[in-house]
């Protein structure tokens, strides 16, 4: 294993500490690195908190900012964060209007926030994100699972909650967006947890997992690899027969942190010709690696069907380490 760290059990606490401070402009870290939160507040908006495992850097950190989350509450590698990471975020975020939590549908996940909600002395409502078309059930999941689209669903309903839609309509409205959101992930190599120091999977030279998840999770099946129109094809297809309907939408071509630029924007040529043979266009388009899964290599495309107001919130202005445009 070859990995710029100090220690495996390190790892987490000092990238916290470095991305803190290249971005003090923008978010503070927590008492005891809890959390991350936005360093100005607005007084009675609700509040949008998430979080979940480290090692899907971007995500949930470097979306804390103007018009995404007010907090996110980082986990260990691949690891649920505990209720009092969450609790004690909500108390620092929360400034009248409430708190809504965006939670990938994960077991461990979904248990600690929920219990999160229970304890917090704030009223609290929840979005749970579950557009992975890969399988229906798999590891550490009942259900399917939570992946890039959770991005999309942080980003509109923090612009909604930045113009001030109150907690019970944010709360429909990332339900709806989720609804309306699909991706599917490809795998040409496996992952390395510092703390385990071994791949996670092994595949050969002339193999990819087919809707591999976002933990090295197995996904449809392994095959040999193809062209890369063949997989958008297949991965396009399996997300527009779960899609409500045709017309305009967001098309996120999303690297798993192993994948250079130039294959990114292949396979975003290669999606976008392929879901407009499902009658879907793109309306807007995000390529790059947003929600990863380490160094794995590999993508996924994530599909969201736009209507007015979702368009709106999309093109709203957004601050954050990660995501920033419209300021």
């Amino acid at each position: 294993m070859k990995k710029l760290i100090n220690a495996p059990e390190t790892v987490l606490a000092e990238s916290l500490d470095g991305f803190a401070s290249a971005h003090a402009d923008i978010v503070r870290l927590g008492e005891e690195r809890k959390f991350v939160r936005r360093t100005l507040l607005k007084p009675g908006k609700p509040a949008i908190v998430s979080g979940g495992g480290s090692g899907h850097e971007p995500l949930h950190a470097g979306f804390v900012g103007f018009g995404m989350l007010d907090a996110a509450c980082p986990g260990q590698v691949f690891t649920s964060p505990t209720p009092d990471q969450m609790i004690a975020a909500v108390a620092e975020v929360d400034t009248g209007g409430g708190a809504l939590f965006i939670v990938k549908n994960y077991e461990g996940d979904v248990m600690n926030f929920e219990m999160a909600a229970e304890m917090a002395g704030s009223e609290i409502m929840t979005v749970i994100t579950d557009d992975d078309v890969a399988v229906e059930r798999s590891t550490w999941s009942t259900g399917r699972r939570g992946v890039a689209g959770t991005m999309i669903v942080e980003k509109i309903v923090g612009a909604a909650a930045e113009a001030g839609m109150p907690l019970a309509e944010l709360k429909v409205l990332g339900d709806r967006v989720n609804a309306q959101t699909r991706s599917m992930g490809v795998a040409l190599t496996s992952c390395i947890v510092p703390a385990a120091g071994t791949p996670t999977f092994t595949l050969a030279e002339d193999e990819m997992e087919m809707g591999v998840g976002i933990h090295g999770e197995p996904g449809r099946r392994r095959v040999k690899l193809e062209p890369a129109s063949q997989i958008a094809d297949e991965m396009v297809a399996a997300i527009a027969s779960e899609l409500p309907g045709t017309g305009d939408a967001i098309l996120l071509v999303n690297g798993f942190g192993g994948t250079p630029s130039m294959e990114l924007y292949l396979m975003f040529n290669a999606a976008r010709q392929a879901i407009e043979k499902h009658g879907i266009r793109v309306g807007r388009a995000l390529v790059g690696s947003y929600v990863t899964s380490l160094e794995m290599a590999g993508c996924s495309i994530t599909v969201s069907m736009l209507d007015d107001e979702v368009a709106r919130f999309w093109d709203a202005p957004v601050h954050t380490a990660a995501l920033r445009w419209g300021m």
